[in-house]
């Protein structure tokens, strides 16, 4: 796929940036490099998981997303949040609260992203039970539908192919809207999201040409608006929003959310490096006969997402109470008839292979290029320390082979080449400043990373 047909909603702050190899130890896909003393995203590669957002010690990498200040465009606003965003908040602080305070903040209307939740249960049910090859793969994360997609393209006819939560649920309040004769032209659906992969979903979503959603909002920023305005003693009465909520649904984004639906039949994973190593063991057949596969990107799913202010743990604990004070979601999509509308959407388009991993399109060249890295990884000290600003010995040798970095690049050879008078020591001096950039070794006890990373 080219870079243009994706969209990332992580960038990079070069003022901010130290270039460190924070970021490139943490990502999954081995998509950054540092070039000239600051990270540099490999869009191909990326999948948006927030791994190095949370790992950089300088907040050089930032979410891309909308202003409430859109919210002046529409006549009819609505807010449209998952179940996780309640789970942030205290105790002391309830739902009528947290919903009174979104109408003081300009939306119109509110929908918990989790509320048609039936039509995706009996959606993936089905999916299974006519499935061929199982266990077929949910597609509710965006990080990794990406991560299979990019890095394990054998395995996207395994993954359901059903909206996301956000879209669905959008769908659904398009049409309750419509039922009260608002027009789709004034209404604007802003969707807040828990993390940056539904951010770049919404963008540029799988399995469908465009979302239906109009606006991104970041849920940290979100969070923080309405506590500046929540009144702890409550006024309106807002439990008619939230009449088709379902334990179901409250527990959908969190761990085994998805497969306990499947009894024993199924499995669920979080943690996006615990992810790539079960996806890694199901392209080698190693994976025990099951119907269903839960994957999320984020620890605790989406409890855990990189735009939560909250605890993951606490966060949890809050929805599994809360979701004690609902029933549990109907069995029977078809008699009812308010999810008649979300049953016609509820299918998305196959996702197609992405194959950016591979090292050419031509399989003959491929492998010719997978020799020769082969024979460069003999020359390198498999140390995988990242001074050469590739995440590890194998990376680099990769990037050789793809003319993006040479054999100088490693400190070691670099250092066995200089005593072999094949090169400088100015050559090697610049060498490095193209990788951590100039004065990049200087003395300073007050730079930032390292041991005074704490600053």
């Amino acid at each position: 796929m080219d870079t243009v047909d994706k969209y990332h909603a992580i960038k990079v702050n070069r003022e901010k940036c130290i270039g460190c190899t924070h970021c490139m130890k943490a990502c999954p896909t081995e998509a950054i490099r540092v070039k000239g003393g600051v990270a540099v995203i490999n869009a191909d590669r990326c999948v948006d998981c927030g791994n190095c957002l949370r790992a950089c010690p300088v907040d050089a990498f930032y979410v891309d997303h909308d202003s409430l200040e859109q919210l002046s465009n529409y006549k009819y606003r609505v807010a449209l949040f998952p179940a996780v965003m309640v789970g942030q908040f205290a105790e002391t602080i309830s739902e009528g609260m947290i919903y009174e305070a979104l109408l003081k903040l300009g939306f119109t209307h509110i929908f918990e992203v989790e509320q048609p939740v039936e039509v995706l249960i009996h959606e993936i049910r089905q999916n299974v039970d006519l499935a061929k090859q199982k266990p077929l793969i949910s597609s509710f994360c965006p990080a990794i539908v990406r991560l299979i997609q990019s890095k394990y393209p054998s395995l996207v006819e395994y993954i359901v192919p059903v909206k996301a939560p956000h879209d669905l649920a959008a769908c659904y309040a398009i049409e309750m809207l419509k039922r009260q004769g608002i027009s789709r032209d004034e209404t604007g659906i802003f969707y807040v999201s828990p993390c940056s992969a539904k951010m770049a979903a919404v963008k540029r979503p799988m399995g469908e040409d465009k979302s239906v959603v109009d606006g991104l909002i970041n849920m940290s920023r979100l969070y923080n608006r309405i506590m500046a305005v929540i009144d702890k003693k409550e006024q309106a009465n807002t439990s008619d929003l939230r009449k088709k909520l379902t334990l179901d649904g409250i527990l959908w984004s969190l761990p085994r959310g998805e497969a306990r639906h499947f009894k024993g039949e199924s499995m669920a994973v979080d943690g996006i490096h615990n992810v790539v190593k079960i996806l890694e063991r199901m392209e080698n057949g190693e994976v025990p006969q099951l119907d269903f596969l839960e994957l999320k990107s984020c620890h605790q799913g989406c409890a855990g997402g990189i735009l939560l202010t909250g605890n993951r743990f606490l966060t949890v604990e809050r929805l599994q109470k809360r979701s004690k004070r609902y029933p549990v979601a109907i069995r029977s999509v078809e008699k009812e008839n308010n999810y008649f509308y979300l049953r016609q959407k509820v299918k998305a388009d196959p996702i197609a292979p992405g194959y950016v991993f591979s090292l050419d399109a031509d399989r003959e060249k491929a492998l010719e290029k997978l020799r020769k890295a082969d024979r460069i990884l003999c020359q390198l000290p498999a140390i995988d320390c990242g001074a050469c600003g590739a995440p590890n010995c194998h990376a680099l040798a990769e990037d050789m082979v793809q003319g993006s970095a040479k054999m100088t690049d490693c400190i070691f050879l670099q250092n066995r080449y200089m005593n072999e008078k094949k090169i400088t020591i100015d050559k090697a001096k610049k060498n490095l400043e193209n990788t951590w950039g100039k004065n990049r070794f200087d003395a300073d006890c007050n730079k930032k990373g390292g041991r005074n990373e704490g600053f």
